[in-house]
Parts: structure tokens; C-alpha cells; sequence
């Protein structure tokens, strides 16, 4: 199956409509039915600000950079993609061709 790797990078602490937007973009992906997605908070980061985010003992959190990934066919992608942009999210993005599979795929559990 032809398919890419579609990935977000957000701020933790980032909201869209009063949610978070990692949470926002796993719940926006679910209902456009993409099949899957995961989020990853980050050790310590910096985006195209060029200021360094990182997890520090006395620090509050929710300053660290989240990655949001779907693996979705290219077409899902794009849809997607144009779904985000009509929302009025300015989101940078990554995406890569994968090739992806089930393991064991067609045997009875």
C-alpha cells in the first residue's frame, strides 16, 4: 500500500476553539476518518522562532513541542491538509512516503 507519514509539530500548550490542538487534531483526524494517529511530547525543541524549549525541574510545562502523526494514503493527506487550511490553522508540517503493512495480515485471531 502506497502511503506517507503526515506529521504536525505543536506547541503543547497551543489551543484551537478552547482545546488543545494536539488534542483537537487526534479528535479533527477521527472524525474526517483517518484510521490512526498518535501524539509525542518532546524532551526539548525549537521551531522556526529559534527559541529553545526544553523540560526543566522548576519550570511549568506545557511549553514543549508536541508531534501529532497519521499514517494516511496520499490522498488523505491532501484532503486533510485543505480541511486544516480552511480552519484557519497556520500548523507546520512534515510529510514522508512510507510503506506500510499489517503483520499477520488474514489470519483469525
Amino acid at each position: 500500500m502506497s502511503t506517507c507519514f503526515l506529521k504536525f509539530y505543536v506547541a503543547e500548550s497551543r489551543r484551537h476553539r478552547h482545546t488543545l490542538i494536539y488534542e483537537w487534531l487526534l479528535e479533527e483526524a477521527k472524525a474526517f476518518g483517518l484510521q490512526g494517529g498518535s501524539a509525542f511530547r518532546a524532551l526539548a525543541g525549537f521551531g522556526r522562532h529559534g527559541r529553545l524549549h526544553e523540560e526543566r525541574f522548576f519550570e511549568l510545562s506545557g511549553d514543549l513541542p508536541v508531534e501529532v502523526g497519521f499514517v494516511v494514503s496520499e490522498d488523505e493527506a491532501q484532503r486533510f491538509l485543505a480541511h486544516l487550511g480552511q480552519q484557519g490553522l497556520d500548523l507546520f508540517y512534515i510529510k514522508l512516503p512510507v510503506e506500510s503493512g499489517v503483520t499477520g495480515a488474514g489470519r483469525e485471531p
